[in-house]
């Protein structure tokens, strides 16, 4: 006779003591970014695929859904399920296609951001002297100029466009990439195994591209996972400032800036958006502080 086997309320964990299947729910979702990682691959895939995702065209309006109201809303209806703006364009289908011009600007800047700094570090690192000078005085320079006046300068004289936030953004990135792997080249270049290196003739160039990156790549991965975020804010500041992504396109901040006087009657308008600044922006910050004590043995936590 078969009978219904219930489903355990224990299980063994690696020492072998019995914990509630609950608690070791909750240890594995604590141990690891599940939250996070769930918003940015959701970000990922409507950016990938935003012309099938979204339910409407985020360029067309309906004069009879001015600022219509999203579905829980009484008067709203599911063709515009978090309603639509002042000109009645879909806010759902904006917000998607948005995430595709925000993700794509901040993973085209780190990319850039990172190869330019983490080279020129590793190489100011290397030849130490007045080369190591001359390249942290540029970077010192770059952090002391104002990016905000820069960016409403060159906005102004070149007028807004999406080369030319790729551009400012990709200037004012790389100097942190430069730092952090300058530093660390400074003390791997002393190791035993790289002064080895040196004894059996090896190039400096092989010595940075076999010994030192491999000892900086995990710093760079963390600052770039952190960085994606403050870039989307970055964007978005611009954009809301009128000096980023030129309308009519859809760009998060834009479509913050455009509903702010509705804040009061039409709080969606301002607030969708804002709420996808905020969950991508949170996904990525707590993404690069788990990868950050994961990847350094002296910050990474065993529970």
């Amino acid at each position: 006779m078969i009978r219904d086997t219930p489903l355990p309320d224990t299980t063994s964990d690696r020492r072998g003591f019995q914990v509630p299947v609950l608690g070791t729910l909750y240890q594995w979702v604590r141990r690891y970014p599940v939250l996070p990682v769930i918003i940015a691959v959701g970000l990922a895939i409507m950016a990938i695929f935003a012309p099938w995702v979204a339910p409407n065209h985020p360029l067309e309006s309906e004069l009879d859904k001015l600022a219509a109201p999203p579905v829980w809303v009484e008067g709203g209806s599911w063709d515009y399920v978090l309603g639509a703006d002042k000109i009645g364009r879909d806010l759902l289908s904006r917000i998607i296609h948005g995430s595709r011009i925000s993700l794509s600007v901040a993973f085209i800047v780190i990319i850039c951001g990172s190869v330019i700094g983490s080279g020129i570090g590793i190489a100011s690192g290397m030849a130490g002297g007045i080369w190591d000078e001359f390249a942290m005085r540029i970077v010192d320079l770059v952090y002391a100029t104002p990016f905000l006046l820069i960016a409403l300068v060159a906005a102004v004289v070149f007028g807004a466009s999406l080369e030319l936030v790729l551009i400012l953004l990709t200037i004012f990135s790389w100097p942190i990439f430069a730092r952090q792997t300058r530093g660390l080249t400074l003390q791997l270049k002393n190791m035993d195994y790289v002064a080895s290196s040196r004894v059996a003739s090896a190039s400096e160039f092989r010595i940075a591209y076999r010994h030192i990156l491999p000892g900086v790549v995990n710093t760079i991965v963390v600052i770039a996972t952190l960085q994606i975020g403050s870039l989307i804010l970055t964007e978005s500041v611009l954009s809301y400032l009128g000096v980023g992504i030129p309308a009519p396109q859809p760009a998060w901040g834009s479509m913050v800036a455009d509903g702010r006087e509705f804040i009061t009657t039409a709080w969606w308008v301002p607030v969708m958006p804002g709420g996808a600044i905020f969950l991508t922006v949170f996904a990525f910050n707590f993404i690069g502080d788990w990868l950050r004590d994961y990847l350094d043995p002296r910050l990474r936590q065993i529970n």
